[in-house]
């Protein structure tokens, strides 16, 4: 089975570069999708409810902003959407959906910048992955299966990035961002796709200036993380950077199915 995360920036933008195309040709069994800047009652019915997924969204109180959006082939046993933090969960950031004895955690984690790109915004950003991490501590410690999938806005070290000299000072790669993301390897979770690949060169995003993406000056800032539980049934993980239409890309896990069971 496969597992897939994507920062599409936009759902009914991608939908006009041909998302349900690619949905149907993903192999996915489930997908979340980050950014999708909309209400569910703002998507076309074909978004909203493609034949043969279930699909479940949480948008931002905000217009436009954040939100996610989970697809899948058969209803999760479990869904909840909330980090019982209101000024968080007002930006719609979670998903987690329970399969059988997996967990898939979909998240959009914030921005560090604020609206003038003054950094204001990394309290928030460490708050918040400080309360999720709180929140699965003990299915780690439990040794549950679960997958953190999403937008981390975190380059983790040098590698996941093209030019981490020059962005040492930029959120996405400050010191005490990258830190919090340390405390989760520390604890236990697994990188999926460092885990199997540990040469540089590979990016999710890429700035849209001219030229930037055809020359891969990038950054790897969409994860899957894996409990160790998780990780004994992950056979792949990948960065799809040949499919386009977002600033970001895909990234995923295929597992075996027993998974679930």
């Amino acid at each position: 089975m496969r597992v897939v995360s994507w920062n599409v920036n936009g759902l009914r933008s991608i939908h006009r570069k041909g998302f349900l195309p690619w949905l149907s040709k993903a192999r996915a069994d489930i997908v979340g999708l980050q950014e999708v800047r909309a209400r569910v009652e703002q998507l076309p019915a074909e978004v909203r409810a493609p034949r043969r997924w279930k699909t479940h969204f949480v948008a931002a109180e905000r217009p436009g902003y954040s939100g996610v959006g989970l697809f899948s082939r058969h209803e999760p046993d479990d869904l909840t959407t909330t980090l019982d933090a209101p000024e968080m969960d007002a930006e719609g950031r979670l998903q987690f959906a329970r399969y059988g004895k997996l967990t898939v955690v979909n998240g959009y984690f914030p921005n560090g910048n604020g609206k003038d790109r003054d950094l204001s915004r990394i309290p928030f950003k460490l708050d918040f992955y400080r309360r999720l991490f709180a929140r699965l501590e003990k299915p780690l410690r439990d040794k549950e299966r679960v997958l953190v999938m999403g937008d981390f806005n975190t380059a983790h070290r040098d590698i996941d990035l093209a030019r981490p000299r020059e962005n040492r000072e930029t959120s996405g790669f400050r010191p005490e961002e990258r830190e919090e993301f340390d405390r989760w390897i520390r604890a236990g979770w697994v990188d999926t796709f460092r885990h199997f690949n540990a040469e540089g060169g590979h990016y999710s995003w890429w700035s849209q200036r001219a030229g930037v993406r055809e020359k891969n000056i990038g950054w790897r800032i969409d994860y899957v993380l894996a409990t160790p539980a998780a990780l004994a049934f992950v056979t792949k993980a990948s960065v799809h950077s040949d499919v386009h239409g977002s600033d970001h890309c895909p990234v995923s896990v295929d597992l075996d199915p027993a998974v679930l069971t």
